[in-house]
């Protein structure tokens, strides 16, 4: 019995190809993953026939989600820099971090649906930063989206002035500076 066998994929898959491509595979992922996902079918006479006589169908299915991407790609670029408040120290490295599951929220909170893992961010941004963060909308199409990170401002108090008053003795005509000084201590 042959440990592999051949398929068509349906859709893409990441490191095995594209749509309509022939590709052998073990029986296991076949059986296990692409067949049951509709990911990909069986190479067989019957299977093929059916599937040429449904191209013309998929190349204009696969141009318009392409399309489709394409104008996601144009709204995502021009959104506006997300911009995240986090506290940090005084070099500028955060406590804590913004991961891909922060940007998700933000972007679905524009009204984008975009998923966590279609955020290409190879390691959660821990410092102050500015920087652009690409989204894998489609196999071939990728938007960048500016991402910001500031300190989160601090309400502190203002430091209370206490006020003291000097009071003048009515026997001195004149006043020192040791005079004053001796006043304020006092108080």
């Amino acid at each position: 019995m042959k440990s592999t066998i051949k398929v068509v994929l349906n859709d893409f898959v990441e490191h095995l190809g594209a749509p309509g491509d022939q590709v052998e595979v073990a029986r296991g992922y076949a059986r296990n993953y692409l067949l049951p996902k509709k990911l990909a079918f069986e190479a067989t006479a019957a299977n093929m026939k059916t599937f040429e006589n449904n191209l013309k169908q998929r190349a204009r299915k696969l141009a318009q989600f392409q399309s489709q991407a394409e104008a996601m790609k144009q709204k995502l670029e021009a959104l506006d820099t997300l911009t995240f408040e986090r506290k940090s120290g005084d070099e500028g490295k955060l406590f804590g971090s913004v991961t891909n599951a922060d940007i998700e929220t933000s972007l679905k909170e524009k009204g984008f649906q975009i998923e966590r893992k279609q955020i290409v961010l190879k390691h959660p941004i821990k410092s102050i930063t500015l920087q652009e963060v690409p989204v894998k909308i489609h196999s071939k199409v990728t938007a960048l989206i500016k991402v910001e990170v500031v300190a989160e401002k601090s309400e502190q108090a203002p430091e209370e002035v206490v006020e003291t008053e000097v009071v003048a003795d009515p026997s001195k005509e004149e006043y020192t500076s040791a005079d004053l000084e001796k006043a304020i201590e006092t108080e």
